[in-house]
C-alpha cells in the first residue's frame, strides 16, 4: 500500500520540484498536468494499459500547457511502462508498445522521440525482468509445496511400512505361541509358561516400538529413541527361537558403515522375512547369516519349510511381485521388502531354496 500510493506522490514532487525552485509565475495548466502525469500511477498494476496512455496524454501536453519549468515528464510514463511489461497479456503489451512508439513519433521530433523510445524501451525491458522474476518466485514456491507433499507421501509410507513389519512380527510370534500353549499347559508346564513368556516378550517389544514411531510424529514428544539396526537382529532371532523355530545367525565379513536408513532398512527386511518364516512356512530351523563386502551388505534369510508352494499362503501374493513370493495377504510382506531395499539402493531376491526343500530370501544393501 505505501509504494502503491507512496510512489506517485514521490513522482509528482520530483515533476513539481522545478515549479519551487525556478522562478515563476507558472501558469496552473501545467501543475494540472504535472499532477495528470503522476496521480493515475496509483491505479497502474489494476489497469496498466488505461494508466500509460492517460500519463503520456498529460507528458505530451506539458509543452503546451502555457508559462512552465523547462523539463522533461518522464517519470510517470516510464513508471506506467514498467506496469504494463510487468502486468499485461502479451496482447496488450505490444499494443501498448505500438501505441506509445507511434505517438511518441508523431508528437515530438526525430531527436527527442529516438530518447523518448529508448527509455521506453527500458522501462519495458526492466517490467519483463520484473515479472519474470515474479514467476520464477511462484513456480519455486510450488516446487517447493510439490516436494513438501511428495516427502510427506514418502513418510506416510515409510511409517506404514514400519507399522506393518512391527506389528506382523509380533502379532505372528504371539498367535504362534497362545496356538502352542494350551496344547502343552498340561503336558509340560514349563513349556507353556515359556511361551506366555514369549507373548509377552514380542508385545511389549512391538509397543515399544510403536512408542517411538508415535514420539516421532508427536511435535510435542520427548526425547526420541533409535530406530532399529543390525545390531538389534540378535533379538529378532531370539524371539523366533520362542516361537519355536530354531535360529542359527552367523556374520562373515568385517562390517562397513552404512546409512542409517540402510541400517534401518536391513533390521526391517530380516524382521519381515523371518516374521514369514514364523507364519507362513512350518519350518523347523531357520539361518540368518550377514555377509559383509566393500560394497555393502548381503543378508541371507533361510529355512527348512514348505518352500514357494502355495499352501499356508507362502506362494499367494494376490497377483502381485514374482511367481513364489510369499507374505502376509496380498502379498504386502514381499513388496514392503523389495519397496525399503529399492529406497536405499538395494535389491531383493525371494524363491525356494536350490539345494535343500525350503525358502530363501536375499538382500543386497550398498555401503
Amino acid at each position: 500500500m505505501l509504494i502503491r500510493w507512496g510512489l506517485p506522490v514521490l513522482v509528482a514532487a520530483a515533476q513539481l520540484g522545478p515549479f519551487a525552485i525556478r522562478q515563476g509565475p507558472f501558469d496552473l495548466l501545467a501543475y494540472v498536468v504535472v499532477l495528470a502525469s503522476a496521480l493515475p500511477l496509483c491505479w497502474r498494476h489494476r489497469f496498466p494499459v488505461p494508466v500509460l496512455v492517460a500519463t503520456l496524454l498529460a507528458a505530451a501536453s506539458y509543452d503546451h500547457a502555457g508559462e512552465a519549468p523547462d523539463q522533461p515528464v518522464w517519470y510517470g510514463p516510464l513508471l506506467a511502462m514498467h506496469a504494463v511489461a510487468a502486468h499485461s497479456s502479451p496482447k496488450a503489451r505490444f499494443t501498448a508498445l505500438a501505441l506509445s512508439f507511434g505517438g511518441t513519433l508523431v508528437a515530438v521530433g526525430p531527436v527527442t522521440a529516438l530518447r523518448t523510445i529508448a527509455l521506453l524501451t527500458a522501462a519495458y525491458a526492466l517490467g519483463r525482468l520484473h515479472a519474470a522474476a515474479e514467476e520464477r518466485a511462484v513456480r519455486l514456491e510450488r516446487e517447493r509445496e510439490l516436494e513438501a507433499e511428495r516427502a510427506a507421501e514418502r513418510e506416510r509410507a515409510r511409517i506404514a511400512r514400519d507399522m506393518h513389519d512391527i506389528l506382523s512380527h509380533a502379532v505372528s510370534v504371539m498367535v504362534v505361541q497362545a496356538e502352542a500353549g494350551p496344547v502343552v499347559l498340561r503336558a509340560d508346564p514349563a513349556r507353556a509358561e515359556a511361551a506366555f513368556d514369549a507373548i509377552a516378550s514380542a508385545g511389549r517389544d512391538a509397543m515399544a516400538q510403536l512408542r517411538r514411531i508415535l514420539t516421532v510424529l508427536d511435535d510435542e514428544g520427548g526425547p526420541r529413541g533409535p530406530q532399529p539396526t543390525l545390531d538389534d537382529v540378535p533379538g529378532l532371532a531370539e524371539q523366533v527361537r520362542r516361537a519355536g523355530v530354531e535360529v542359527d545367525f552367523t556374520t562373515t565379513g568385517s562390517p562397513v558403515p552404512l546409512r542409517p536408513d540402510v541400517a534401518v532398512a536391513a533390521y526391517r527386511i530380516t524382521q519381515e522375512a523371518l516374521t514369514n518364516v514364523v507364519r507362513h512356512a512350518g519350518a523347523a530351523r531357520a539361518w540368518v547369516r550377514l555377509d559383509w563386502a566393500e560394497d555393502g551388505l548381503v543378508i541371507n534369510v533361510e529355512d527348512d519349510g514348505r518352500g514357494a508352494s502355495t499352501a499356508g499362503g507362502r506362494g499367494a501374493v494376490g497377483g502381485r511381485g514374482a511367481p513364489g513370493d510369499r507374505g502376509v495377504a496380498g502379498g504386502r510382506g514381499v513388496i514392503g521388502m523389495r519397496e525399503r531395499a529399492a529406497a536405499c539402493g538395494g535389491t531383493v531376491e525371494v524363491g525356494p531354496r536350490v539345494d535343500a526343500p525350503g525358502f530363501r530370501v536375499s538382500v543386497r544393501l550398498p555401503a
